[in-house]
């Protein structure tokens, strides 16, 4: 079988990849093979085109994708709604027009409406208005959502999303500004920690409860449903609403995390709290249910998670994205 990861450089298609690459060498007729930005601009569609022409995959896993946190997304929303869009479009399309049966693509929970009952379920798809902060990623990756089911729909193929919490792990982005929340106070605290700071200051109230996912179990998640077979896959999904939920189905107040992630970097000073910034959406708890239903649940601690990610991060700061 040959698949296409795209995306293979960020955190989640990297995971994606070491977990494929574990199954070929455990026995399994697997032929990987993915291409950097560099040799591959898919927000190209003449080059993605020639691209799924010349290699035909079986298996398309679709992990590519601009992300970022409040600040990028409130800095950049033309960038990220543009690029994931010129994404989504080109690999889905062209992998069809190359005869690709079988594709998986990876969304984002900010895919729901902001004012939605919790835990939120998959059937809260366009129900309401978006939070502001990420509108335009959000529409977008609601976008590659569609566009999987219509191409179901309208050609018979089996492309299938997956819709994680806030994912974290090695490989993620550290970047001081344009990081998700995990990442981002993991490096402020070590900082702090570092340089004998006094206090660390944190965006909004500290209230929001958020929901992590280790990014291995995301990978194992994601190869678990790419697996499942058609009947199964479909049993449990419904043609207009195919989209899988994946998280822990627990969450944490942004506060929590700090205090733990100060544990866990050895900071001991004041933790501050910065009123003027957004708190963003208040609870964002995925429902998990339809993926417990069907085998599959997380096995990674959040307690554990910060400790790897921490040694991850520790072990790699020469060579972070800056």
């Amino acid at each position: 079988m040959k698949i296409y990861v795209a995306g293979h450089r960020g955190m989640v298609g990297g995971a994606i990849l070491r977990q494929l690459q574990a199954r070929q060498k455990a026995g399994e007729a697997l032929e990987l093979f993915t291409r950097t930005h560099s040799e591959l601009d898919l927000t190209n569609q003449a080059e993605v085109a020639a691209f799924m022409a010349a290699e035909k995959p079986d298996v398309v896993i679709l992990a590519a994708a601009k992300v970022g946190g409040i600040h990028a997304n409130n800095t950049y929303p033309a960038d990220f709604i543009y690029e994931n869009l010129m994404i989504e479009c080109n690999v889905i399309h062209q992998a069809f027009a190359s005869g690709v049966r079988k594709l998986l693509q990876l969304g984002s929970s900010c895919i729901y409406p902001k004012a939605v009952p919790q835990p939120m379920k998959e059937d809260a798809l366009l129900t309401g208005t978006l939070e502001p902060t990420n509108e335009p990623y959000a529409v977008a990756k609601i976008a590659g959502i569609k566009l999987c089911e219509s191409y179901n729909r309208q050609h018979g193929v089996d492309y299938r999303s997956v819709m994680p919490t806030n994912l974290y792990g090695p490989g993620d982005n550290f970047h001081p500004e344009n990081s998700h929340v995990m990442p981002a106070l993991i490096r402020r605290f070590h900082e702090a920690a570092q340089s004998g700071q006094e206090e660390v200051v944190m965006w909004g109230t500290g209230k929001p409860m958020r929901e992590f996912l280790h990014v291995d179990d995301m990978a194992e998640a994601s190869l678990f449903v790419l697996d499942l077979d058609k009947d199964t896959y479909e049993a449990n999904t419904d043609p207009m609403l195919s989209h899988i939920n994946v998280g822990t189905g627990t969450d944490v107040s942004i506060g929590e995390l700090g205090q733990m992630i100060a544990k866990v970097t050895g900071y001991k000073g004041r933790i501050v709290q910065d009123l003027s910034k957004p708190d963003g959406t208040m609870k964002k708890l995925m429902d998990v249910s339809r993926l417990a239903n069907m085998g599959w649940g997380a096995s990674v601690t959040l307690e554990d998670g910060i400790v790897e990610t921490y040694k991850w991060f520790l072990d790699n700061q020469d060579s972070f994205r800056r």
